[in-house]
């Protein structure tokens, strides 16, 4: 890959002519003239024109302060921007890029004037993620000329950057833009022309899905956000995101998004027609699902619906002691965190050689924490004696949280339940670590439903911060109070939901992972573009089908039929793609082969 500033000097698109100054516009100059490019900022406005040049001087001043430019090279940036009022400015680009507002009436009428200016050889670009590209060429005297460059925001830091073609366009110009994309040090991908193209096609199904389980008051919006990033990884929550993107801009991407697809997980939740129409358009207003200090402020402050700190809750029941039932990797994992919080453990199975070997692995893990110098060879043997390994569920006649790891299937959860509710104490409070079956379920299966309650965690659990605490129409307050300071005790986040199908995060993550399936089979994008796209266009740890392969394509498939079951949206249905890999026996890492293939270990 060639670096900035590189062969400049060769390239057939040296000077580059950008419309539409606002953040995105102002942030692709910044990148162009970075990589020695001669750059033309046009806006109407000149007021608009004079920001855009100042929060340029601004950039490139934080740059030089941490030592990313020199002010030598800074005054070299500077100098190569010009700012015009007059489109005609851009007479003598041979790049024209358009990032003005997503209308096609404003649009077409920048394109058609160009028209008349550009040099015949000129290469007009659109910056829209909504709109059709073919359209827009369809409608100027050079359609072979006109593409889609699709920038991601902030444009001087996000690497990816999705080169769109028409029918019309032709491959020169595709190849031009491309070889730039490559010179500014950004990661191209070649997409067709559908609405949201690839990133912000998979992007904003996944925002709706937030905006509409929001809606529903499913879930506050501080748990929604909390469960995305600490449950995914992801750098922002989706109603954050949707602040800052604009709220206007998603329902307009979502609309295009729904006229192409007619599926229902496309069509803009409500929720954003009204907080558009009252003007609560995010952070570019100070207010949107969360109030900001002042409009354009990333600083969000409290509102009416923020959660008080240290408002009065209902004492919880005395946790002394904790049982884990299972032996796998999620029970072990479980023991392990609340041993280290301080509580007396008691970890069963169906055997006592399976009990001991998954105390064995809590050891190891142990160990591994002690060599990386996260906790003192002393802490984790007290912490290893805390756990008391059992061959039978009798052992927790005397523990006040029985927590139940085992398979996710129903009718095994159901009969462990009833052998809890048969040897647990009165008042010891029964959970779940189902991630997609009901609760309530195991809860019936007891004579206490009311002590019965949901703790999700996340795998590796020593290593996640996320809980989802998951009640039930019958699950008493206290229950839910004490799992909640559990929960602090044991150094988790804990999210609240209801006991439906994929609570908070699967319900989120999987239709998105299942529309990448679908981008895939419909040939609209290559399986490694579309990982590319979500690690470096939405900042995600690891692309869909990376992750898909790590979660394994059957418990996938599996929860997407849950899922659809529930909800019985069609656009939920999992697609043919997965079925007939789990039918194969493709599973993802663990069986050597998924959408991609392993080594064999």
């Amino acid at each position: 890959m060639a670096t900035p500033q590189s062969d400049s000097s060769q390239s057939p698109l040296r000077t580059v002519a950008v419309v539409g100054l606002g953040t995105m516009g102002t942030g692709i100059i910044e990148v162009l003239a970075k990589a020695g490019r001669q750059v033309i900022g046009i806006d109407i406005s000149g007021a608009q024109a004079a920001r855009s040049v100042a929060a340029l001087e601004s950039s490139t001043a934080r740059a030089v302060e941490r030592g990313r430019l020199t002010e030598q090279e800074r005054a070299g940036v500077l100098a190569r921007v010009t700012t015009s009022t007059d489109l005609r400015a851009a007479a003598d680009a041979d790049l024209v890029i358009e990032v003005t507002p997503e209308s096609y009436e404003i649009k077409q009428q920048v394109f058609r004037e160009l028209d008349a200016i550009v040099r015949p050889t000129a290469v007009l670009a659109t910056g829209t993620n909504a709109l059709s590209v073919t359209r827009l060429a369809a409608d100027s005297a050079r359609p072979e000329r006109v593409l889609g460059l699709h920038f991601f925001n902030p444009a001087p830091a996000m690497k990816l950057v999705e080169v769109v073609s028409s029918v019309l366009t032709a491959p020169q110009a595709v190849a031009a833009v491309t070889d730039l994309a490559l010179e500014l040090g950004k990661e191209p991908v070649a997409v067709g022309d559908r609405p949201g193209f690839v990133a912000d096609g998979l992007l904003f199904g996944y925002l709706n899905q937030a905006a509409a389980m929001y809606e529903a008051k499913y879930a506050s919006r501080e748990d929604i956000d909390a469960a995305m990033r600490l449950g995914c990884g992801l750098p922002m929550g989706p109603l954050a995101l949707l602040d800052l993107i604009g709220v206007d801009t998603a329902r307009t991407v979502l609309d295009a998004m729904y006229t192409e697809s007619r599926d229902r997980l496309h069509a803009p939740a409500p929720i954003l027609k009204q907080l558009s129409e009252a003007g609560l358009t995010g952070r570019k207003a100070g207010r949107g699902f969360y109030t900001y200090e002042a409009p354009g402020s990333a600083t969000v402050v409290p509102d009416a619906l923020t959660p008080r700190e240290g408002a009065a809750a209902m004492p919880g029941r005395p946790v002394r002691s904790v049982g884990v039932a299972g032996s796998g990797t999620m029970a072990s994992g479980i023991a392990e965190v609340f041993a280290k919080a301080g509580y007396d453990v008691v970890l069963a199975a169906r055997s006592e050689e399976k009990a001991e070997a998954a105390r064995a692995r809590i050891g190891k893990s142990l160990a591994r924490s002690v060599d990386k110098g996260r906790m003192t060879a002393e802490a984790a043997a007290k912490t290893l004696d805390r756990i008391t390994p059992a061959g039978c569920y009798d052992a927790f006649a005397d523990v006040d949280l029985a927590v139940e790891a085992v398979a996710e299937d129903l009718d095994v959860k159901r009969q462990l339940f009833e052998a809890l509710d048969k040897v647990c104490k009165p008042g010891a409070i029964l959970a779940t670590t189902t991630s997609s079956l009901p609760v309530v379920a195991c809860a019936r299966a007891t004579s206490r439903p009311q002590d019965v309650i949901g703790m999700h965690f996340f795998n590796p659990a020593p290593a996640m911060k996320l809980v989802e605490v998951v009640r039930t129409v019958l699950t008493a307050d206290d229950v839910h109070a004490t799992v909640r300071e559990v929960c602090g005790t044991i150094r988790k986040h804990a999210v609240d939901c209801g006991d439906r199908a994929g609570f908070i995060v699967n319900a989120l993550l999987f239709p998105y992972l299942n529309n990448a399936v679908k981008m895939l089979q419909e040939h609209y994008a290559s399986l490694d573009d579309i990982d590319a796209a979500m690690k470096l266009g939405g900042g995600y740890p690891m692309g869909p089908f990376e992750l898909l392969d790590v979660v394994g394509l059957d418990v996938s498939l599996a929860i997407e039929r849950v899922l659809h079951r529930e909800f019985r949206d069609p656009g939920l249905a999992p697609a043919p793609l997965l079925e007939h890999l789990v039918a194969a026996g493709c599973l993802g890492r663990k069986t050597g082969r998924g959408f991609r293939e392993y080594a064999r270990r």
